[in-house]
C-alpha cells in the first residue's frame, strides 16, 4: 500500500533519550537515508593513498557513478579506469574474459605504467560466481612487472562481516611482502588521514629514535612495500585492527592497538603500555596535558552554556568525547550516531547515569530527512552530519580526528571549537565535498 509522504517534522524511530537507548544499536534497522554530508572518505579515496597505482572498477554502468564522480572530484580521473557489465555478459558468462581484456586495453592504452593496480570486484561477481583466482592469475602472468590487488565494492555484504570501510583498509597493505625488519622502524597504518606533527606520540617515538612511517608519507610506491620492514604497527582507529592482524599473520608484524580516546588518564595509561612494549622508559607527558586541559577551559570560557551537538562522523570514539566535553562543563545537548563501538560501554553506562536527557539521533533512518534544521538559536556542531542535521553554520569541520591525536590533539580541537563559534563556515558548500583533506574541484 502507498503512503503519502509527510514532510512535517516526525523522528518516529529516529530519536531517543539517552536513558531510553540499549546499546551499542539504539536504532533498528531497515531502510536507510543517506544526508548531504560527505565528508568521510570511500573506497577510492582511501585506494588512492597507494603511490603509482591506477585503480580499476567493474561493475554495472549504473553501480559505476558514485566512484567515477568520487575520482573526478579529487581531480584523479587520471588514475582512475571502468569496465563496464553489460547484461550479454551475464548472459553467456564472458564476466572473466571481459575484466581480462578490459585491464589489458586500459593498459595498454594508459600514458604510464602504473606500479600497481587496484582491481575493484562488484556485487554481481558474487552473483555470478566468477572465477576471481583464473582473473588475476591471468593478469599477473601477462604483466608480471604490475602488482595487483583484489579489492571490493559489495555493499549488499555491508551488513555481514568486515564493514567495506575494514576490507579496504586491510587489502591496503596485501601488496606488501615479507622483508627484513628494522627495530627501530614503527608504521602507523589504518588511518586516512596523516597524524598531526605535533602530535605528542611522534615526538615521543622520534625522541626514542624510531622511524616513523605512514602509507600519507610515501611518495613512491617502493616506500610503500618498504613498510613491511617495519618490525611494529600502531592502530589508532578500530577499523583498521583486522588489517594489523593481517599484517601480523602473513609478514610477521607486531602490531599495538592505540586508540585516540579522550579521557587523559587513559591516554597516559596507553603510553605507559606502549613504552613498556618497547622497553623505554615512560614518557613524560605532564606538559602536554596541562596544555590540553588549559585549551578545554580557554574553550569553556569562549562558548559558555551554548547548546553543541556532535556527530560519529568527527571521531571514532564518539561517547568518549562526549564524556571529556561534559565531565569539563560544556553542554552537549545532541549526539548524531546510528551505532557505537563495543568498546564504548563503560562511556554509554556513564552519560546515562550522570546525563540521561541528552538527545541520540539516527543519521540514516529515513524520517531524518523532516527534521527541523534551521533553529532559532546558535547551536556549535562538532562534524559535519551534526552541522547538517542542526543547520548550523558554526561547526568544527573535521572528519575521521582529521589527523588529530592525543592530548596535543584534543588542545587543537578546543581550539577548533572556539574558532566555530566564533566563526561561520558556508556549511552547504563545505559539506558537499567529497573526503575531507582531499583535493576537490567543487
Amino acid at each position: 500500500m502507498l503512503t503519502r509522504l509527510r514532510r512535517e517534522e516526525n523522528t518516529s524511530g529516529a530519536k531517543r533519550k539517552i536513558r531510553e537507548a540499549f546499546f551499542p544499536a539504539p536504532f533498528e534497522q531497515g531502510l536507510e537515508y543517506s544526508s548531504p554530508a560527505r565528508g568521510t572518505w570511500n573506497i577510492v579515496h582511501t585506494g588512492m593513498l597507494i603511490p603509482e597505482s591506477h585503480q580499476i572498477f567493474v561493475c554495472a554502468q549504473g553501480c559505476l557513478r558514485g566512484v567515477v564522480l568520487t575520482a573526478a572530484e579529487m581531480g584523479a580521473l587520471d588514475r582512475y579506469s571502468s569496465i563496464i557489465i553489460r547484461e550479454e555478459n551475464v548472459i553467456d558468462g564472458s564476466v572473466e574474459n571481459l575484466m581480462i581484456n578490459g585491464v589489458a586495453d586500459i593498459l595498454d592504452k594508459l600514458p604510464y605504467r602504473p606500479k600497481a593496480i587496484l582491481l575493484f570486484i562488484s556485487c554481481q561477481h558474487f552473483f555470478l560466481a566468477y572465477n576471481q583466482q583464473l582473473v588475476f592469475d591471468t593478469l599477473r602472468e601477462k604483466y608480471p612487472d604490475i602488482r595487483f590487488m583484489d579489492c571490493y565494492m559489495i555493499p549488499t555484504l555491508r551488513k555481514s562481516g568486515l564493514t567495506p570501510d575494514q576490507k579496504m583498509r586491510l587489502q591496503l597493505f596485501s601488496l606488501l611482502e615479507e622483508k627484513e625488519k628494522n627495530p627501530k622502524k614503527i608504521n602507523l597504518i589504518g588511518s586516512n588521514l596523516e597524524i598531526s606533527a605535533s602530535s605528542e606520540l611522534v615526538m615521543i617515538l622520534r625522541q626514542a629514535g624510531y622511524e616513523l612511517q605512514m602509507l600519507n608519507w610515501c611518495r613512491t610506491f617502493d616506500d610503500y612495500l618498504d613498510m613491511a620492514q617495519a618490525k611494529l604497527n600502531l592502530v589508532y582507529e578500530p577499523i583498521a585492527i583486522p588489517a594489523a592482524q593481517d599484517l601480523k599473520k602473513r609478514i610477521g608484524q607486531e602490531y599495538r592497538y592505540l586508540p585516540f580516546v579522550f579521557d587523559m588518564d587513559e591516554l597516559e595509561q596507553n603510553y605507559c603500555r606502549l613504552a613498556d612494549m618497547l622497553g623505554m622508559v615512560h614518557p613524560d607527558v605532564r606538559g602536554f596535558r596541562k596544555a590540553a586541559e588549559a585549551a578545554l577551559e580557554r574553550a569553556l570560557q569562549c562558548i559558555g552554556n551554548t547548546k553543541i551537538a556532535v556527530d560519529y562522523t568527527f571521531t571514532f570514539r564518539i561517547l568518549s568525547f562526549t564524556k571529556m566535553l561534559l565531565q569539563h562543563g560544556f553542554h552537549v545537548t545532541e549526539i548524531f550516531a546510528d551505532t557505537f563501538l563495543p568498546e564504548e560501554r563503560e562511556d554509554f553506562l556513564w552519560m546515562k547515569e550522570h546525563f540521561p536527557d541528552i538527545d541520540i539521533y539516527a543519521t540514516n533512518q529515513p524520517n531524518m530527512r523532516y527534521l527541523k534544521r534551521h533553529r532559532d538559536e546558535t547551536i556549535l556542531a562538532v562534524g559535519q552530519k551534526a552541522a547538517y542535521f542542526t543547520g548550523t553554520d558554526h561547526f568544527v569541520n573535521v572528519v575521521e580526528s582529521g589527523g588529530l591525536f592525543g592530548y596535543d590533539g584534543i588542545r587543537q580541537i578546543a581550539e577548533l571549537m572556539i574558532d566555530a563559534y566564533l566563526n561561520e563556515k558556508p556549511r552547504k558548500e563545505i559539506i558537499q565535498r567529497k573526503g575531507y583533506g582531499c583535493e576537490s574541484c567543487i
